[in-house]
């Protein structure tokens, strides 16, 4: 597909989100093929900036060559190289549009797991994430089009509009949430269905997300004392992961630990990607979606996770910024929408209702993360 709005996106990705300059290294992932476009534009205008590119192409096709067979040492192999790539980079842009979200469904549990423990959480999590000036990117292509059930074309200009925003007035805009997040101790969610849920997120920092890691963006995160998650915990939307779409997600916590957890038919499967590691079966993040331009999903958790009226809980590792000393290779952002569309809810910081139905109670607030006042 190609756009002239790609021009706009690979600016906004380069100068403010990843902030390359004259002089650094930029590391290009791309995949899939008609990402393809999207990343020439990008090299094109770093190269002409004085940034200098190097470019790795991918997808799940190629991917599952390699993942269905690869020995252990094989796959630490491969994480030793990619790191000593992170590691001459300056900044990461990570493009992402492969042609079958599925290619990876019938690869074993066990090597699924393996990949996510010997390659992909040393060489993004602690590599990337910690140490390099990174975004990622969805490519808006048929793929993607068909799991949002929608043409091409029209979920084309819905992706430039909700993704090409001034992301410094969102940023603007996140700031009262985010004092408020910083200030509370206990929290209480309640949702559609048996969801009630009860943790502390005090002295856990919180992080406005404004652009400069996701695009799209548009949340306030932050996590859960370790062990101080009880409830339930019952998703509304559904999520690809692994190569398998899981709906109707519900977990059981008991002292910040998952200690039941169903999915209708895909339980096994859930429970296994439960045990890849003592860390999975605890929350490493919690977040409130707000980007007013995403309202409804999409089974693309980038997009999913940002929904206006949303909330993601997600097992598996903590992020540095809002630390709750969970360690994990999983890191899975699970989303309820409590808008009054898909059966309501509530927050409550500290005994006082913030949210309801997926309006804040602040007027505030709520005006400032507005799509009128996002618009300008």
């Amino acid at each position: 597909m190609i756009d002239p709005r790609n021009e706009k996106l690979a600016v906004l990705l380069l100068n403010y989100s990843v902030e390359a300059k004259l002089g650094d290294t930029l590391y290009l992932e791309v995949k899939g093929k008609e990402t393809l476009e999207l990343g020439k534009v990008i090299l094109r205008i770093a190269t002409e900036r004085g940034i200098t590119p190097f470019w790795f192409y991918s997808d799940e096709s190629l991917l599952r060559q390699f993942v269905k067979g690869a020995s252990d040492a094989q796959m630490k192999r491969m994480a030793e190289l990619h790191i000593e790539l992170m590691k001459r980079s300056d900044c990461y842009i990570g493009l992402r549009g492969s042609g079958n979200p599925f290619d990876m469904a019938d690869i074993p549990s066990e090597q699924m797991d393996k990949f996510s423990k010997l390659f992909y959480h040393p060489v993004h999590f602690e590599q990337r994430v910690k140490k390099t000036r990174w975004v990622v990117v969805r490519y808006p292509n048929s793929a993607m089009a068909q799991l949002a059930q929608q043409p091409t074309e029209i979920f084309a200009d819905y992706y430039y509009r909700v993704c090409i925003l001034d992301y410094n007035r969102m940023s603007d805009a996140q700031s009262k949430l985010f004092d408020l997040m910083m200030a509370t101790d206990k929290v209480h969610v309640k949702g559609p269905g048996d969801t009630d849920l009860t943790f502390s997120i005090k002295n856990i920092n919180a992080q406005k997300c404004d652009g400069h890691h996701n695009i799209p963006d548009g949340e306030v995160f932050t996590a859960p004392v370790r062990n101080s998650v009880n409830g339930i915990m019952h998703y509304n939307t559904p999520s690809n992961g692994l190569g398998t779409q899981f709906d109707n997600i519900r977990f059981v916590f008991k002292d910040g630990k998952i200690i039941e957890a169903t999915s209708g038919a895909t339980t096994e499967q859930l429970n296994k990607m439960l045990d890849t590691d003592e860390g999975a079966r605890y929350i490493g993040e919690f977040s409130l979606g707000c980007n007013p331009f995403i309202l409804h999903p999409i089974k693309d958790t980038l997009f999913d996770e940002k929904i206006a009226g949303s909330l993601h809980f997600t097992p598996g590792q903590a992020y540095e910024e809002a630390d709750n000393g969970n360690r994990s290779s999983v890191h899975w952002d699970l989303v309820l929408i409590q808008r009054a569309d898909y059966g309501g809810g509530e927050i409550w910081f500290d005994n006082k209702l913030i949210r309801k139905d997926g309006v804040f109670t602040d007027s505030k607030i709520e005006k400032m993360l507005s799509a009128e006042y996002l618009q300008g």
